[in-house]
């Protein structure tokens, strides 16, 4: 129980870095950054729990994580004011591909035990569903509020990522138990997501 919470928590603080840093390089005031971190660090949960027909979702009955969201969201933006950095520069770019990949990895198997862990019958299909949705849906709320392409659709190798960890997530859970499972799907998206950075990983696109 205390490694779920530990997880949960560090992919809020995570997605809330990286809702944080779109907030700045878009240039909103303290109240649109703090807005995209927490869209972004509890977005996809409450997609998740409507999802699993858990109302009102969690993020709403324990206001801990939105705190949390919020909380680091001002640091950011604080930190953001006394920094030289280009808020365009390669530095909030590196930061917002870790965190991203973080969060995304993290929340997505925090999706998958809380799917197996309700009262509706799962399966392999429905609990990738849902623990790529909570992975994924978070971002693209930030994504859409902030006004530009969802990267669930453009970035390279972003919700593939999210399904292989998840399926490995899932397959392994029967064998391992929870705790190993959910950080082998973690790791294996982190590493997807920074491979697919590092070589240019990218699915066909149209032209």
């Amino acid at each position: 129980m205390y490694i779920l919470f530990a997880l949960e928590v560090i992919g809020t603080i995570a997605f809330a870095v990286s809702g944080a840093i779109v907030g700045i390089q878009k240039k909103m005031d303290i109240f649109g950054i703090s807005i995209l971190g927490l869209t972004t660090a509890v977005g996809g949960g409450v997609l998740r729990d409507l999802i699993l027909n858990i109302t009102p979702p969690a993020a709403f009955r324990t206001p801990s994580f939105a705190v949390i969201a919020v909380t680091v969201s001002m640091i950011v933006f604080i930190r953001s004011l006394h920094s030289s950095i280009d808020q365009k520069g390669t530095i909030y770019e590196k930061l917002l591909l870790i965190m991203d990949s973080v969060g995304l990895g993290l929340f997505t198997v925090v999706g998958i035990q809380a799917a197996k862990m309700s009262s509706v019958d799962t399966n392999l299909f429905l609990e990738t569903f849902v623990g790529v949705l909570t992975g994924v849906g978070g971002g693209l709320m930030r994504d859409v509020f902030a006004g530009q392409t969802p990267s669930i659709f453009v970035k390279k190798f972003y919700a593939s990522a999210a399904v292989i960890g998840a399926w490995l997530c899932v397959l392994l859970w029967p064998f391992t138990g929870d705790i190993i499972a959910m950080l082998a799907g973690a790791v294996t998206i982190v590493i997807l997501r920074f491979l697919a950075a590092h070589y240019r990983w990218s699915l066909p696109r149209a032209r």
